[in-house]
C-alpha cells in the first residue's frame, strides 16, 4: 500500500510512519509535513534513507502543495496533519481552523476526486466534558475550545465527503497519547523535562480534571486496525482504559522520577477547562484491537526515555519554546 501520511514529522505521525514501515515494509509513505514547531524531522531521523519512505515539506491548507502530495498516487490518505495544543488555540485560534478545517477540505478535495481511501486522525475532545458514563460514537459533538471546535468541523466535513460524494473515509478519535517524541509542551513531557531540569511542574487548578490515557505504540495499531479494516464512513473511538485525575497523574511522574509533592506548582486553571473526557472503545474492539500497555510500566518507558534523550529535547526547549513558557507559567 502507498501512504501519504500528512503531519508525519509529529508526535503521533512519527510514531506511525515508524509503526507501519516495521510492520508492513512491503507498504510505502510520503510524509507531507509543514515542519512546524512541534513537527521535527529529526523524530525520524533513523529511517530518512529508508527505501519504503520519501518526504515533502508543504502546508495541507496549500492547494498547490497538496496537489503535489497526491500526483504521487498514494492509495490512503492519513490525516494527522493538526495543530492541537488547547491552551495555543486559546491565545491563537486562526491558526488552528486554517490547519485543521481548511487543510483537511484541501486533502479531502484531492482524495474524492481520486477515489481513494480517508482516515482523518481526530480527538475524544469533540465530544466535550462528561461527568460519567463514557461517550460512544453517536454522541454528540460539544466542543469547547478553538481547538476541539476545530478538529469537529474537520470531522463533519469528511462526514459529509462520504454522504455527498461516497467518499471511503473513516474517523478515529483517541484519548490522550504519551510516549517518545512528545513535543515537550504537552503534560507528561513537559513535567518529565522539567523534573530532570530541577524545575516545578505546573499543575492547573487543583488538579481534578479527568483524562483517559493512552500509550502512542497501542494507537498506532489502532489507527492501522482501522485504516485496514474499518467500515467506510464509520467512527471508531481509541482510548487506553486508564483514567486519571490530573493530580494523580503527577503523583505518579513525580513516582516514576523519584521527586517529592514539594515540586508541584498549582498554575490558575485553563480558560474552559473540560472536567472529563472518557470513551467507549468497544467498537474498535471487535475489530481485534486491545491496547497492550499497563500505563505504569508505559509511563516508566516514557520516563527512562525522555532520561536517555536529553539532545532531542533540551534544543526545543529554548527559542521560542521558553519565551512561550515564561509567559504561560512563569519562571518554574
Amino acid at each position: 500500500m502507498r501512504l501519504l501520511v500528512t503531519g508525519g514529522c509529529g508526535f503521533i505521525g512519527s510514531n506511525f510512519v515508524r509503526w507501519v514501515l516495521a510492520n508492513h515494509p512491503e507498504d510505502e509513505i510520503l510524509n507531507l509535513d509543514k515542519l512546524t514547531y512541534a513537527g521535527n524531522p529529526e523524530n525520524l531521523r533513523e529511517i530518512a534513507t529508508y527505501p519504503g519512505y520519501g518526504f515533502q515539506k508543504g502546508d495541507i491548507s496549500n492547494s498547490e502543495d497538496v496537489a503535489e502530495a497526491f500526483s504521487w498516487s498514494p492509495d490512503a490518505v492519513v490525516n494527522f496533519a493538526a495543530e492541537t495544543h488547547v491552551d495555543r488555540s486559546i491565545a491563537s485560534p486562526e491558526a488552528f481552523v486554517t490547519t485543521d478545517v481548511l487543510g483537511t477540505y484541501r486533502l479531502l478535495e484531492q482524495a474524492r476526486q481520486r477515489e481513494i481511501r480517508f482516515l482523518q486522525i481526530s480527538t475524544d475532545e469533540v465530544y466535550g466534558s462528561i461527568e460519567r458514563g463514557s461517550f460512544n460514537e453517536e454522541s454528540p459533538l460539544q466542543p469547547n475550545s478553538p481547538y476541539s471546535a476545530s478538529k469537529a468541523g474537520a470531522d463533519l466535513l469528511v462526514r459529509s465527503y462520504v454522504r455527498t460524494y461516497g467518499l471511503d473515509a473513516v474517523i478515529v478519535r483517541s484519548s490522550n497519547n504519551y510516549g517518545p517524541f512528545q513535543y515537550p509542551e504537552k503534560v507528561i513531557p513537559l513535567f518529565l523535562t522539567n523534573l530532570i531540569e530541577g524545575r516545578k511542574v505546573p499543575l492547573y487548578g487543583e488538579g481534578k480534571n479527568v483524562r483517559d490515557w493512552l500509550y502512542v505504540q497501542d494507537n498506532c495499531r489502532a489507527i492501522d486496525t482501522v485504516l485496514r479494516q474499518g467500515v467506510r464512513g464509520e467512527v471508531y473511538n481509541i482510548g487506553g482504559g486508564h483514567e486519571l485525575t490530573n493530580v494523580a497523574l503527577t503523583d505518579a511522574i513525580l513516582e516514576a522520577m523519584e521527586a517529592g509533592r514539594d515540586s508541584i506548582q498549582f498554575v490558575p486553571d485553563r480558560l474552559g477547562h473540560d472536567l472529563r473526557y472518557s470513551v467507549d472503545t468497544s467498537k474498535i474492539k471487535s475489530l481485534g484491537w486491545e491496547p497492550e500497555h499497563d500505563f505504569q510500566a508505559g509511563l516508566r518507558e516514557t520516563a527512562e526515555w525522555y532520561k536517555a534523550h536529553e539532545d532531542w529535547w533540551r534544543p526545543l526547549k529554548s527559542g521560542e519554546f521558553r519565551r512561550y513558557y515564561l509567559e504561560k507559567y512563569g519562571d518554574i
